[in-house]
């Protein structure tokens, strides 16, 4: 698979085409309209339709893969807030059978082959001991797509996804294994200092990434944090 973000064109020209315009309904808000129009016509929805992806958010971790191949040789992937499974079935479908990969979520998710899913609150209080303790051996990539329904106000918007940010990185630093990733979804401005300096702490290297399936006009970043520093980083 080529590497960058090739994949974006590669999705847009497969699904150009006349653009579908949707007429306001009775009873239906114009914003739910516009909301229609572009899914309609977006070229990764289109795609992740044809391909069998539950949402176009499967290409987003796929794109974050072909770049910084972070899935390459993994054994173990845990998916925190894996609903409705589109990263499951990428993560399924690039490591061999043998891989244990677990996915955990607030809702029920329909099964995707080769991973366990888990319908559990992670922020609850045996959460973290209850993943630990079926894992087989350290984690060699830690996923985070969890957000919290939104606000509208910004400023609480960030607090709440940087607070499930910080989270994980609790979780990811005590499961990694040596050379381990851990990724996670953030809002614009909102990866604060502190949660960038103390990734810096435990990983050779941290980044922010947009790939290409995140709508221009979202608030959407990721972090990407490789080369876990192993347990005395701790």
């Amino acid at each position: 698979m080529a590497k960058g973000w090739n994949r974006q064109s590669q999705t847009r020209s497969r699904a150009r085409g006349a653009k579908v315009r949707v007429k306001t309904a009775r009873g239906r808000k114009p914003s739910s309209t516009r909301w229609l129009q572009r899914q309609l016509n977006d070229p990764y929805v289109a795609e992740a339709n044809r391909l069998g992806y539950r949402s176009r958010a499967a290409f987003k971790v796929a794109e974050l893969d072909d770049r910084y191949q972070f899935l390459k040789g993994a054994k173990r992937v845990v998916d925190l807030g894996c609903a409705p499974g589109g990263w499951l079935q990428v993560v399924t479908e690039k490591l061999p059978e043998t891989a244990q990969v677990i996915g955990i979520d607030l809702q029920e998710v329909e099964p995707v082959p080769g991973a366990d899913i888990w319908v559990m609150d992670f922020l609850a209080e045996d959460a973290e001991e209850r993943l630990m303790d079926a894992l087989d051996g350290p984690v060699d990539v830690v996923l985070s797509d969890m957000a919290n329904s939104a606000t509208g106000h910004r400023q609480t918007d960030q607090i709440r996804t940087m607070a499930l940010c910080e989270a994980a990185l609790d979780f990811a630093i005590k499961v990694l294994g040596e050379g381990g990733t851990f990724v996670a979804k953030v809002l614009q401005g909102g990866s604060d200092n502190a949660l960038m300096t103390r990734m810096q702490q435990h990983f050779k290297s941290v980044k922010h990434a947009k790939p290409p399936a995140s709508r221009a006009d979202s608030k959407e970043w990721f972090v990407l944090a490789q080369g876990f520093k192993g347990k005395q980083s701790s």
